[in-house]
């Protein structure tokens, strides 16, 4: 029976340990992240956004076939589309959305409109 007491002891000892009261945790300040005000009101940027945007900036271009809009940083109004025109399925072109006043807008939107004028992502990394 003192084998027994021996491995019971440890356990003993465990739950007492345990049974303190546990610290009341102290609240963290929290700091709000502002929203950019000219973002906060926007739909976010989507396919059906940048294709409508794209065919009022440039009438003379391939329809958008597909296209991926991401936020150009944390805390970034800017946001980066990359598309593809026609019947290509790739997102060879790159673009930038900047807010206008109740809209997305093309950032540099004659750029965006010339033949090879946006920067492709492969284009952009190797220089």
């Amino acid at each position: 029976m003192t084998k027994a007491a021996f491995l019971f002891l440890p356990l003993l000892a465990l739950a007492a340990c345990s049974s303190e009261p546990a610290a009341e945790p102290t609240p963290a300040s929290t700091t709000a992240v502002p929203v950019p005000a000219a973002t906060s009101s926007l739909p976010a940027p989507d396919q059906a956004l940048f294709t409508r945007l794209h065919a009022e900036t440039c009438p003379d271009a391939e329809p958008v076939s597909t296209a991926i809009c991401r936020r150009a940083g944390f805390g970034s109004e800017e946001v980066t589309c990359e598309y593809g025109l026609g019947e290509d399925e790739y997102r060879r072109n790159k673009a930038t959305l900047v807010p206008a006043e109740d809209d997305w807008a093309l950032k540099d939107g004659a750029a965006v409109c010339e033949p090879g004028g946006a920067a492709t992502p492969t284009e952009e990394a190797a220089g």
